[in-house]
């Protein structure tokens, strides 16, 4: 197959792990594949891609007017190539992304697969997006969620076209440190989003009565300053650190106790996958979506209400004085963290675009047979029933 991938950046984020171990996989596979972005070349990689991957920087503005800018950039890749050589289908990644593909593939013979990353209810995108959205939605051959509950946010008119696959879930790459680390980790982008100003909150109450245990964030991003500026402001620094971004993916692995997801909302949260999959206990916020479909709470880890930093610090007081649950909790993580391993996940991937395909290749024969009836005379059901019948 000849496949195309579009994405925003290729940085430390969850959608690029996923499109980096898809790029491996299609390969090693044999097929022939094209990353596409919309950053620069100078911008780093933090998930490796293949040597075989054909690479496409494009850089390009935000907004309505940049968007328009993108539409074109991408179409011309689309169709450099001879017709022989084009990409037969572009999956895209994000939801500004999948609008751009949609326009993009206007009158082209590229399929279009989908990837909604995020919880389409809470992006906070401008009216039009949406309007746009729900119409262009339509266009696409397959719309990939990552949970069952995302499906809500779809119209109905694109509802047959949905289809669910969780992330894959990397092995263990990264050693633990041996005996006792009193950590609490937190990793992710620093955003309102994931909800480090609640944890940061909740942290403030255990502090006190755990002298000894300190608050790890791993990330860059926005919030930075004001994130800063509040530890300052409740007396914690030196206990609450902010880390930056790791040296390399699932590094921070080796120097956590506990892991805390504190995010306001989700699509499928891969820094919980590779917690739970490292044998760390986990809390996590029961945001939409994601947590709930992989901790089963109070064996494989804890889950808490949403935004409670109350109910948040009480259970990350709990684990902190239950070394046996600590250890019994990450044990259960691991063995559930099973059912997402990238093989059973990646060929889920891999027959979603064969069916795309497929749909193709037989919407283009029901075309040609009903143009050579045209030519005829004769409907193609007349030349099925005079066939019965002889």
């Amino acid at each position: 197959m000849r496949i195309a991938i579009l994405t925003s950046g290729l940085g430390a984020g969850g959608a690029e792990q996923v499109i980096a171990q898809l790029a491996h996989h299609w390969c090693g596979a044999g097929h022939r594949v094209d990353v596409i972005t919309f950053d620069c070349p100078e911008d780093p990689i933090f998930h490796r891609l293949p040597e075989q991957v054909v690479l496409h920087r494009l850089g390009g503005s935000s907004g309505f007017a940049g968007m328009a800018g993108r539409v074109f950039a991408l179409r011309q890749v689309l169709r450099r190539r001879a017709a022989a050589e084009r990409p037969q289908v572009i999956v895209s990644f994000l939801t500004k992304n999948n609008l751009i593909a949609a326009l993009a593939t206007l009158g082209t013979p590229t399929r279009l697969v989908c990837a909604e990353r995020n919880n389409p209810e809470r992006q906070g995108t401008h009216p039009l997006w949406n309007l746009l959205l729900r119409l262009l939605y339509r266009r696409a051959d397959a719309i990939v969620c990552q949970t069952e509950a995302v499906r809500r946010c779809f119209p109905a008119a694109v509802q047959g076209k949905l289809m669910t696959i969780a992330n894959p879930v990397p092995a263990p790459d990264v050693a633990r440190a041996a005996g006792e680390v009193k950590r609490v980790c937190a990793v992710g982008r620093l955003t309102h989003q994931k909800g480090f100003d609640l944890l940061i909150t909740a942290f403030a109450r255990v502090a006190p009565c755990w002298s000894d245990w300190r608050l790890d964030i791993w990330g860059d991003g926005p919030e930075r300053a004001a994130l800063e500026g509040q530890i300052r402001d409740l007396g914690l620094e030196g206990r609450v650190v902010l880390r930056g971004l790791s040296p390399r993916p699932r590094a921070w692995v080796a120097e956590a106790g506990i892991f805390v997801l504190s995010s306001r909302y989700e699509g499928f949260p891969n820094v919980l996958g590779e917690a739970m999959a490292a044998g760390l206990p986990v809390i996590a916020a029961d945001c939409d979506f994601g947590p709930a479909d992989m901790v089963e709470q109070g064996r494989s880890g804890i889950l808490v209400p949403c935004q409670s930093p109350g109910v948040l610090g009480e259970a990350i007081a709990g684990l902190i004085a239950d070394p046996f649950t600590r250890s019994r909790m990450g044990a259960a993580a691991a063995e559930a963290m099973a059912r997402f391993q990238p093989a059973r996940i990646l060929r889920e991937w891999d027959e979603v675009l064969a069916q795309v395909l497929r749909d193709q290749v037989l919407a283009q024969d029901t075309s040609a047979r009903q143009g050579g009836a045209a030519l005829t005379g004769v409907s193609p059901d007349a030349g099925r029933r005079a066939g019965a019948e002889g």
